[in-house]
């Protein structure tokens, strides 16, 4: 049987504001209902077009807006919902045609794991100990008996926050220090996730289907989406892959090498493409991988390092879909 699993980062996907709420820039919200409608059409258009069995997402604003968007789809979907957004209210989620046998919240940083910087000193919460976007993990069994857990998130983004949620600065070593911060998150949010996949895994990804997925923020090779690979080396592409090693048990293989062969990416920023959503599979998957692709055809908006004005896409972000003989 051939199952489809993907990732996509929705964008902004958030209902508009009750009427007469006052503006309220801090927080994710559409402009109005007659654009969110159109969104919600377009978003369930191409997922329709890819006709995913699970689907794992980011920037959504609430379960009411995934239920308006499943509510499009043809067939029964099943959701889950992080419980722990951002501070704009957007989260990660999963939709899936198998229903959700179990859910886990992933926010606290593993043991061991310090308290991390994300302001300068002085500033209100400038240390955290927990991811700004919580990662999710559910449990479904695609056929009987069959059991495949997959984990999603939404790693921190290259976007900078500075003082006053200001998105530029002229304070060249403010920017510098802010840089850091952010990748000082990014990198322990990538720690976090891979605890996740380590309890997943069970300590035998040959035996066991685990798939990692999300908005890594990041490209294949970046050292935080390592960090979520385990034990270095035999990645596709590699020469260590068709050669079984003792790291086998505990390593995720990306899948982005297979997108790149093709000129895939997911997305384009100050002109470049970039893959950054990334599907990562245990060894038992390996096997039964048999296709990945950067949706239908569908590409993203260009994206700039500053926000932008609002686009005619469905998102900024392509879908990512990868075809398993499960």
């Amino acid at each position: 049987m051939s199952a489809v699993i993907g990732t996509w980062n929705l964008e902004n996907f958030c209902r508009p504001l009750p009427a007469g709420s006052p503006p309220n820039p801090k927080k994710c919200a559409a402009k109005d209902q007659a654009t969110y409608d159109a969104k919600v059409d377009a978003l369930a258009g191409v997922i329709t077009e890819i006709g995913p069995d699970l689907l794992g997402v980011q920037e959504v604003g609430s379960q009411e807006a995934l239920d308006d968007l499943v509510a499009k789809l043809p067939g029964t979907w099943h959701t889950a919902l992080s419980d722990h957004p951002d501070p704009r209210g957007i989260r990660v989620g999963v939709i899936s045609r198998w229903p959700l046998l179990d859910i886990q919240q992933r926010k606290d940083f593993p043991d061991h794991l310090h308290p991390i910087q994300v302001e300068d000193d002085g500033v209100p919460g400038s240390q955290t100990n927990e991811m700004g976007r919580g990662g999710l993990a559910v449990r479904v069994e695609p056929a009987p008996g069959q059991i495949l857990h997959v984990a999603v998130c939404h790693l921190k983004s290259k976007l900078l926050t500075f003082p006053d949620g200001q998105h530029s600065t002229a304070d060249e070593r403010l920017r510098a220090r802010y840089e850091a911060y952010a990748l000082f998150r990014r990198t322990a949010e990538a720690v976090t996730m891979r605890a996740l996949a380590d309890d997943l895994l069970q300590g035998d990804g040959r035996t066991h289907d685990v798939i990692v997925l999300g908005d890594l923020n990041d490209e294949w090779q970046a050292a935080t989406t390592q960090i979520l690979y385990g034990p270095p080396g035999s990645q596709m592409g590699t020469g260590g892959f068709d050669h079984p090693d003792l790291g086998d048990a505990e390593r995720l293989w990306n899948l982005a090498p297979k997108i790149l062969e093709e000129g895939g990416f997911s997305r384009i920023f100050e002109g470049q493409h970039e893959l950054i959503d990334h599907i990562m599979i245990s060894h038992s998957l390996l096997a039964k991988f048999q296709k990945v692709s950067t949706g239908n055809g569908k590409l993203p908006t260009i994206v700039a390092a500053r926000p932008t004005a609002p686009h005619d896409k469905p998102s900024d972000h392509s879908p990512v879909v990868a075809t398993f003989n499960l």
